[in-house]
């Protein structure tokens, strides 16, 4: 008997299955950790994990350093997520009107910014704008092409989110007199964040990821901080290994976050 695409993908796996999945499981597991310890056994024998290369963590300036990369990281990711919501939804917006002169100008700036390489874009900020006489600093070189790339990709997930909710909700909220704008900010826009929450999570995650693109404009954000500190102790794996820890408790913040205001907003929902 034929099986629905539904069933095929979301139904529960026979035996046969489940035994072939934990053998495959296994077996990536086995050469992850393989891997693992191969790039350990590597970077041990290069002397990487001598005590030498770590002392440099036991002094105050060490970490004094990393927190001022870290908040330079903190202060662009966040100004180009605030640059990413807004202009996000301002794209959408015209990305859904019925009017062509707004929809097509929307449309063509959303694949423009998503087809542009955001290393690109700062690019054109660092030397394009400059030999047009219009000057930036080392911040805003950064955070606006980041900003930028970013809504485009946010504008998309809120079409989606938009799109996803039920047309009957529209169609009842225009009937009892609503006009477009309150049907779309006050029906469906707050249906539409709660399917996309994930989603743009992911995209904070990414915009925090693409601020270590301030080394090409010398931005002194926490990647740009960490280049300095090998530099200068020649310890590449430590400081590499600690950066990349304080990248995981930034994202992993923004989870946590994006979370409890799940939660948050469920218990609003229920009450």
């Amino acid at each position: 008997m034929s099986r629905t695409l539904d069933e095929v993908l979301f139904s529960d796996p026979n035996p046969k299955v489940e035994a072939v999945l934990r053998v495959v499981s296994v077996a990536v597991a086995v050469v992850i950790l393989g891997s693992v310890a191969a790039i350990v056994f590597r970077f041990h024998a290069a002397g990487q994990f001598e005590l030498r290369l770590w002392e440099y963590f036991a002094w105050p300036t060490t970490w004094a350093f990393l927190a001022k990369g870290l908040l330079g990281t903190l202060a662009s990711a966040a100004t180009a997520a605030v640059i990413a919501l807004v202009l996000g939804l301002v794209l959408v917006l015209g990305r859904l009107s019925r009017s062509r002169l707004a929809r097509w100008p929307a449309t063509a700036v959303v694949e423009f910014l998503r087809g542009v390489p955001t290393l690109l874009l700062i690019y054109v900020c660092f030397l394009v704008l400059p030999s047009a006489g219009i000057k930036l600093s080392t911040y805003w070189m950064l955070t606006l092409p980041v900003g930028l790339s970013a809504a485009a990709v946010v504008a998309e997930v809120y079409r989606a989110g938009v799109l996803a909710v039920p047309r009957g909700q529209t169609d009842a909220a225009r009937s009892v007199g609503m006009s477009e704008a309150q049907v779309f900010f006050l029906i469906v826009f707050p249906q539409a964040l709660r399917y996309i929450v994930p989603a743009l999570v992911a995209q904070l995650v990414i915009v925090v990821k693409d601020t270590t693109f301030g080394y090409v404009v010398t931005y002194g954000e926490l990647m740009q901080n960490a280049k300095v500190l090998v530099a200068n102790y020649h310890a590449l794996v430590p400081v590499y290994l600690v950066t990349a820890v304080l990248y995981c408790l930034v994202n992993y913040g923004i989870s946590r976050v994006s979370q409890r205001l799940g939660r948050a907003r469920r218990s609003r929902a229920s009450a």
